[in-house]
């Protein structure tokens, strides 16, 4: 077999619709469109929400009260056990755990959790630490530093 024989499985390949090129490729006259109406037209077609004029949904529901959604903080989140990965004495910082793969970003800060155990003394420099977190680098022989 050589690279000019090669074919893609029957079936795998569809062709593209071609609409609106003669009657007999039964998709002409009208392009599958219909024959008369709003969807029929060029530039046709009502907006999302649109209701054939009745009040939308988005317009009929009441809208109350205050929501923090859009100014919401939201804290990349590891646990103190993600940092068994680091030598002993190492310093962990946001660069460093971005370089190794271990958060993907540094949009966000950074909130340090106690779940699970720490069996190395490191120096970790965070955003934020939870009273565990705190207690188990420290347990560890640690350091904790809020950046």
């Amino acid at each position: 077999m050589r690279l000019h024989d090669l074919k893609p499985a029957e079936g795998s390949r569809k062709s593209k619709k071609r609409v609106g090129r003669g009657t007999g490729s039964g998709l002409g006259t009208t392009a599958g469109r219909g024959s008369n109406g709003q969807n029929s037209r060029s530039g046709g077609g009502v907006r999302p929400g649109f209701e054939g004029g009745q009040m939308p949904l988005f317009r009929r529901i009441p809208k109350r009260g205050f929501t923090n959604a859009r100014f919401k903080k939201e804290w990349l989140i590891l646990n103190v056990a993600d940092l068994n990965v680091f030598d002993d004495q190492a310093e962990v910082t946001p660069e460093i755990l971005l370089e190794k793969g271990i958060i993907n970003s540094l949009k966000y800060g950074i909130k340090i959790l106690g779940d699970g155990e720490l069996n190395k003394a490191l120096n970790i420099k965070a955003n934020k630490f939870t009273q565990s977190a705190m207690k188990k680098i420290e347990a560890a022989g640690g350091k904790a530093e809020v950046i």
